[in-house]
């Protein structure tokens, strides 16, 4: 009773948030929370004086004269302007991070490529200096394309902060736990969580539990947002009310501090005399994120045939084509397979869209070997690939009945620009030399007998 209060007779819930502490329910949202009462005004988004003496500051995701239903932008009243959490900025190096276009003369993207995990060193690394890119697609300055990632990440960012003006950033731990504490608010995720980050949001990155890994997809295009449903309808799939936006927290700590800005894949940093997460209260709808992708409610075929892997899409970031994503974020989680007289793994294929796959944990039912927890694959647009020997012999000769795929969640960043390697994906990360012999074993049965299966 102490969390609700009695109105007209009716038991109203005290705090409007919703059930989750310190974070706020929906996708796409227009949310209101303040750290200290007063904090937000009300009714109008600039007043003369704002309380507290805060400075009244927008940050837009979205160009001011976006569509209604598209723009995105949100309110900050913060202690500074954002001003005054920059100097003069000095060029440095991240020689590991990279941004499209990128494309190594000496390396060779074209094949079918799979890496086991990248191993943890014994060095010290923060967000910043963890970041490995293993390919990159498109162009950052005509804002296409996106990055894959792997994160590898040790140490706690210090006094050190961090945005990207390139692009939001789309982030899968698989191993560890890390807290994102932005100026919106603080986010914590760990393995079988996502969070989005969007382009221009000021944060740092803290280790919860380590050492943390995990996939980064970094979108240099069109937001996120959700799949249309189409004839599905209201349900299943990713529901808003699953994803969650943090409340609002600050910090008012006068502390020599440095500010790091990605901007068109180059990297300055500035030194500034405080910490910039001072964002007392807030409102908008241009937030960070979270979603639990256990929450994720798969939907597919229950009589024959396998569907397309776009059914199992989570978020997409659309193109200047319809129904051609620059990114779609696909998930291949637990899941029951019902299909009659059918080839239940997927099929063998040749792809517009790249396929850059990662394992969370567990199995993936197409390559029962070899693709292990933290480890990825790309398979680049129009190469085929498919099951290996193994899943097509069982897949094909198993005795059909209701069967859970159980223990397993890997997911997919697809898009339609062609994804080019790194030197690091190429000659560091721990890439599997033999990955392309596994389609050695298939064996031709065709003998023009009609009839034989």
């Amino acid at each position: 009773m102490n969390d609700q209060t009695r109105l007209s007779g009716l038991l109203q819930a005290a705090t409007p948030q919703g059930t989750t502490a310190g974070y706020m329910p929906g996708f796409g949202n227009d949310f209101e929370t303040e750290a200290l009462p007063g904090a937000l005004p009300q009714g109008m988004n600039s007043p003369q004086k704002v309380n507290y003496g805060l400075y009244g500051e927008q940050l837009s995701g979205t160009a001011f004269t976006a569509p209604s239903h598209q723009n995105e932008r949100t309110w900050c009243y913060r202690i500074r302007p954002s001003v005054k959490h920059q100097g003069r900025y000095e060029r440095i190096d991240l020689p590991y991070w990279k941004t499209a276009p990128h494309i190594p003369q000496d390396v060779t993207s074209l094949g079918q490529y799979r890496w086991d995990p990248v191993p943890h060193s014994d060095e010290a690394l923060t967000w910043l200096t963890g970041m490995r890119t293993m390919t990159t697609a498109g162009d950052v300055n005509v804002a296409t394309g996106m990055s894959a990632h792997i994160y590898l990440v040790t140490a706690s960012m210090e006094d050190e902060y961090f945005y990207s003006a390139d692009g939001e950033l789309l982030v899968v731990p698989q191993e560890g736990r890390l807290r994102f504490a932005t100026e919106l608010g603080i986010i914590d995720v760990a393995p079988q969580e996502i969070a989005i980050l969007p382009r221009g949001l000021v944060y740092r990155v803290e280790v919860l539990e380590g050492p943390a890994r995990g996939f980064v997809c970094e979108n240099y295009g069109q937001k996120f947002d959700l799949p249309g449903r189409g004839p599905i309808g209201a349900n299943c799939m990713a529901n808003r009310r699953d994803f969650k936006t943090p409340v609002a927290a600050f910090e008012d700590r006068e502390v020599p501090s440095s500010m790091t800005v990605k901007w068109c894949g180059q990297f300055h940093r500035s030194e500034i005399p405080h910490s910039p997460l001072d964002v007392v209260a807030w409102h908008g709808n241009y937030a960070p994120v979270k979603y639990d992708l256990k929450t994720y409610c798969p939907v597919g075929a229950i009589l024959f045939d396998h569907p397309d892997p776009s059914i199992f899409t989570v978020l997409t970031a659309p193109s200047g084509v319809e129904g051609t994503a620059n990114i779609d974020f696909v998930l291949f989680r637990e899941r029951w397979m019902v299909m009659e007289d059918t080839f239940r793994p997927p099929w063998y294929h040749k792809n517009v869209m790249t396929e850059m796959m990662g394992n969370i944990y567990g199995q993936y039912d197409a390559k029962p070997q070899g693709f292990v927890p933290g480890g990825m694959s790309l398979h680049n647009c129009m190469l085929p690939h498919g099951p290996d020997r193994e899943a097509f012999e069982k897949a094909s000769n198993a005795e059909l009945g209701p069967d859970k795929l159980d223990d397993t969640m890997s997911f997919m960043f697809e898009t339609r620009f062609p994804q080019h390697l790194t030197e690091f994906a190429a000659k560091e990360a721990p890439l599997q030399d033999d990955y392309v012999d596994c389609w050695d074993g298939l064996e031709k049965h065709f003998d023009g007998t009609p009839g034989r299966k």
